[in-house]
């Protein structure tokens, strides 16, 4: 059973316990992010080590949430050893007997205790110092542990999986990481894509987040445009910021190129540089149909009827928008700024098969 929280113990900001009451998700379509969502639920189903490999950014919380929730026993403890620092890290993660050391005035439950029957994630496990791998690895082993100051053996059995953006081989091979902790955490490894390596699931994440931090905001096609073309060192958490500076800065409904942060206007300058000083290729303010007129062609050589009647420039909105999203219908709706029981009337009606 786990252990209850004494009432004078107090969350760090860094530490999140989730009773597998909140909703977490995976957004996006790629064949890579599909392929980890069906690991995640194979994975869910048994009890063994995770190891999440993957650039700052990528989701690797997000896919460990997803493994517990596949297999939702017990409590979701996250441990970030990054920011656990100082003389007090044992403490946290094993707990202190009352009186162990100055200032110890009452008995605390660590983060290992916490996590008995769920899943301890441990981010960045890199970060770890030898001392306190060496302490893991017997919680992993023997399913006990002292807290500090207390001659009490406690018992914790619990899932890990941890996570780092580190090549843990090569911390191994120059002594920062204990090789015997290694394999132990090493038994299934996911490697993340960085968003760069995935841009098929830009245009879901775009609108995931637009949906969370806008108030029915849009994007100009050049701006989509630009968002599509940057590689996003950052991952999806630089995406996720560069969304809400744009809706801070821009109340809307459009949201334009000049709305962007600096790193990608300056990514923008560069491109711009680098193309002769000419606007970049693919502007999207025309999205091309196959079989219709290039806007670029000569009055010569191709025939333009002076006006179309709308049902046909509503038609042709639709496939330039389902063709830019690759068949995205979420994106497409939103590119178009209608509801999407809208959109699948609309493709009904005009017979649009995408």
């Amino acid at each position: 059973m786990p252990v209850q929280l004494e009432q004078h113990f107090e969350t760090p900001d860094w530490m999140t316990v989730d009773s597998s009451q909140k909703s977490y998700e995976l957004v996006g379509q790629s064949a890579r992010l599909r392929q980890v969502l069906r690991l995640a639920a194979k994975l869910g189903k048994g009890h063994w080590p995770v190891l999440l490999l993957g650039e700052t950014g990528t989701g690797k919380e997000l896919v460990a949430r997803t493994i517990h929730r596949n297999s939702p026993s017990g409590p979701f403890v996250t441990i970030d050893c990054s920011a656990m620092v100082g003389p007090l890290m044992e403490s946290e993660l094993f707990g202190h007997a009352k009186g162990a050391f100055t200032g110890a005035h009452t008995q605390k439950i660590g983060l290992i205790e916490q996590a008995d029957g769920g899943t301890a994630f441990f981010d960045e496990i890199g970060e770890l110092p030898l001392d306190l791998q060496s302490k893991l690895l017997r919680v992993l082993q023997e399913k006990e542990f002292r807290p500090v100051g207390s001659l009490q053996v406690r018992k914790s059995s619990f899932r890990i999986v941890a996570a780092t953006n580190r090549d843990l081989a090569e911390e191994v091979h120059k002594g920062t990481f204990r090789q015997d902790l290694y394999y132990r955490l090493n038994v299934v490894t996911l490697r993340l894509a960085p968003l760069r390596e995935r841009k098929d699931d830009l245009p879901s994440l775009i609108a995931h987040f637009l949906e969370n931090y806008g108030s029915g905001h849009r994007l100009s096609g050049e701006l989509l445009e630009l968002l599509m073309a940057y590689d996003w060192p950052g991952n999806v958490r630089e995406l996720e910021n560069c969304i809400q500076h744009m809706v801070a800065v821009n109340s809307g409904p459009l949201l334009h190129g000049g709305d962007a942060p600096s790193n990608l206007l300056n990514f923008e300058q560069k491109r711009r540089l680098a193309a002769g000083g000419q606007s970049p290729p693919g502007n999207l303010s025309y999205l091309p149909v196959q079989g219709a007129p290039s806007p670029t062609a000569s009055p010569e050589s191709t025939f333009v009827m002076p006006v179309l009647p709308l049902s046909e420039m509503e038609k042709r909105a639709i496939i330039q928008a389902l063709q830019y999203t690759k068949g995205d219908r979420v994106m497409a709706a939103h590119l178009l700024g209608i509801g999407r029981t809208t959109l699948y009337r609309k493709l009904k009606e005009y017979g649009i098969q995408d």
